[in-house]
């Protein structure tokens, strides 16, 4: 590799790297996330243009932010107004101060960042994508792809909700006290949403919900570090790791999918199944339970059939009972279902679907429709087992589940 490419080599990786904690500095200082990445956007630009002259600086996050701020300054000269100007004094000022201090370590407000992004006046769909967008530096096209929106309507969104944080004053800082924690949830909700988007594409066709996943647990890995002591960042990472775990196992080697039941245990990532089990017992080593420590441990449950070759079901069960309790959720109430039928038989996982079926939520999910079918298809109700996998059939995406829906309504016959 040439000395030209190795520069363009090292600024892509800084990019990668440092995105997200440059555009946070930039903007927590002047409350304009879009400001922050329209410099940060022209400083890489430069680098790829003055480092493979010059070589790479001994300090590229301090050069970067250098030249951001450089760029942010002649932004604001051509403003021409008076809050142009405020802010021009106030960045030539902080620009002599970085020039002074460039080989000092940058403070990381990426935290900051995204409790800004989380915070309660930004719609709560729209927090996911901003995070994204801010701290990783996806596209609209990307975002959009992912959320099932389209570019420009997301791109517009995403404007909006930069512009209400800077207009609004919203805050780039840890919220301290009682209003931590529901803060902090939204942040966490954010980053699981993220999470989950990437994990809805069990065949892996859709290269951006792949990169999701990814970047999900970057992010919660970035949480857990800046908050080692929250026991729900901590047991979100772990929630993560564990179904992570286990990707690879959710295709056979002709591309069908397998079910969590049927995948063979010594497929499952043994290295990210022991980190997320380190997690979860230092989440639990902290006061309070939350939903993720919850979540995390029905998936600890199920993946000690690594060890013993059986779920243990009577523990899933008693979680997911706390976590309906917690929760209402409609979808806790479809898996503590199933587990009920492993534990009891499928006639009392069919009752405790049966006590849920009139939520309206359930009529396009397709997990409701699909744990209905086989609980009726053990059952030996055949009739009814075949149209509940008609519903699911038609309510799935990913072609790899619907050829398994498929074959499993084909095994009625």
């Amino acid at each position: 590799m040439g000395a030209a490419s190795e520069s363009r080599a090292v600024a892509e990786a800084v990019a990668r790297r440092s995105y997200g904690k440059l555009v946070a500095l930039l903007a927590s200082r002047h409350r304009d996330i879009a400001g922050a990445e329209d410099a940060l956007a022209d400083a890489f630009a430069a680098a790829l243009t003055d480092w493979p002259a010059k070589g790479v600086p001994a300090n590229p996050e301090g050069w970067l932010m250098t030249v951001a701020r450089r760029k942010w300054i002649d932004a604001s000269r051509r403003q021409q107004s008076a809050e142009g100007a405020s802010d021009h004094l106030r960045l030539v000022a902080e620009e002599r101060a970085s020039a002074e201090a460039q080989d000092a370590e940058i403070a990381d407000e990426r935290l900051s960042l995204m409790f800004a992004c989380a915070h309660p006046s930004i719609d709560p769909a729209l927090r996911a994508p901003l995070i994204l967008q801010t701290l990783l530096g996806f596209d609209a096209a990307a975002i959009g792809s992912a959320f099932l929106v389209s570019p420009k309507a997301m791109g517009q969104r995403l404007v909006r909700a930069k512009r209400k944080i800077r207009d609004a004053g919203i805050p780039f800082e840890r919220p301290e006290g009682a209003e931590l924690p529901a803060r902090l949830d939204a942040v966490l909700e954010a980053i699981y949403t993220t999470y989950a988007e990437g994990w809805s594409d069990p065949s892996g066709a859709d290269p951006h919900r792949r990169e999701l996943t990814e970047e999900a647990i970057w992010l919660g890995r970035l949480v857990a570090s800046l908050l080692p002591d929250e026991p729900e960042a901590l047991g979100l990472l772990s929630l993560m790791l564990h179904a992570q775990a286990r990707r690879a196992a959710r295709l056979d080697d002709a591309g069908e999918y397998v079910p969590l039941s049927e995948q063979d245990p010594s497929a499952w990532d043994a290295a990210l199944l022991d980190e997320a089990e380190a997690l979860l017992s230092r989440a639990s080593e902290r006061p309070g339970t939350g939903r993720y420590q919850l979540e995390a441990a029905v998936q600890s449950a199920h993946a000690v059939r690594r060890k013993s070759g059986r779920s243990d079901w009577a523990a899933i069960a008693a979680l997911y009972d706390a976590l309906l309790a917690m929760t209402g959720s409609p979808v806790v109430a479809v898996n503590r279902a199933i587990a009920l039928a492993e534990l009891e038989g499928p006639a009392a996982g069919l009752e405790a679907l049966d006590a849920v079926a009139a939520d309206p939520r359930l009529a396009t999910y397709q997990p409701y429709w699909a744990a209905r079918a086989e609980l009726l298809f053990r059952a030996g109700e055949s009739g009814s087992a075949r149209e509940a996998y008609g519903r699911a059939i038609g309510l799935e995406a990913d072609t790899a589940v619907r050829r398994y829906l498929e074959r499993r309504r084909a095994a009625l016959d």
